[in-house]
């Protein structure tokens, strides 16, 4: 299995799956903002504009998830797991009428998952894989 630098929970997996068949296609983006912490945000991916110091880290589910470039300063040496827990989290991320909120979990990448990881792309370009 290749090593990203990020994953998802089946539990969320599931829930993103419901949520694109509502919304369409979607977007993750981790910023690190005010409105709910560093929770990340999901959103349908025509409503939130990448920009281009914007990182993609990965896909999960068949979705982009992107981090602000200053997040990603601190945040390039982990590797985060989107999971769902009960609560409302913020207005602005499409699952919050459901009563659930998307979390991000994170571990230390050790120093030889590091080196095994290419340097990953930034910018609304990102969306061409």
């Amino acid at each position: 299995m290749t090593l990203t630098r990020v994953d998802v929970t089946p539990g969320a997996k599931q829930l993103i799956e419901e949520l694109r068949e509502e919304h369409g296609d979607l977007l993750f983006h981790q910023s690190g903002g005010c409105c709910d912490g560093s929770a990340p945000m999901c959103y349908p991916r025509g409503d939130f504009k990448i920009g281009s110091r914007d990182v993609l880290l990965g896909w999960i589910a068949d979705t982009p998830f992107f981090m602000g470039g200053d997040q990603f300063e601190y945040w390039k040496h982990t590797h985060l797991t989107v999971d769902v827990v009960p609560g409302r989290g913020s207005g602005f991320s499409v699952e919050s009428p459901h009563g659930v909120r998307f979390l991000t979990r994170s571990r230390v990448l050790s120093t030889e998952e590091l080196e095994s990881l290419a340097p990953p792309a930034t910018g609304p370009e990102a969306l061409t894989r």
